[in-house]
């Protein structure tokens, strides 16, 4: 079982069954509502532009970035730190892409 930074938080394996609009739905959510407010804003932001458009294998990638904890998870989208080599992955570089500044402007 893959282990994440995020202690506390207990999340259920990803289900298969659950429809792409549901899961959609569900992490829409979860990156509104992360605990911290940069969090919030980045994932938030990043839900809204590109959710709609990911397929079920990018899905899968974003839920797994969302078991992280918050602080790594802004650390790695603003380039503070590295990302792990697992989540060098597309949905990082789309992560990355956002204009955040615009955003809060």
């Amino acid at each position: 079982m893959t282990q994440f930074n995020t202690p506390g938080f207990i999340e259920g394996q990803i289900d298969d069954n659950e429809s792409l609009e549901i899961r959609r739905k569900r992490l829409k959510f979860r990156s509104w509502h992360r605990g911290i407010k940069e969090a919030d804003i980045l994932l938030g932001s990043f839900a809204d532009k590109f959710l709609a458009q990911m397929n079920a294998q990018q899905i899968d990638k974003y839920e797994n970035l969302l078991r992280e904890a918050d602080s790594d998870l802004v650390a790695w989208i603003t380039n503070d730190r590295p990302a792990p080599e697992k989540y060098d992955h597309d949905v990082m570089a789309m992560l990355k892409s956002i204009d955040y500044i615009k955003i809060i402007k």
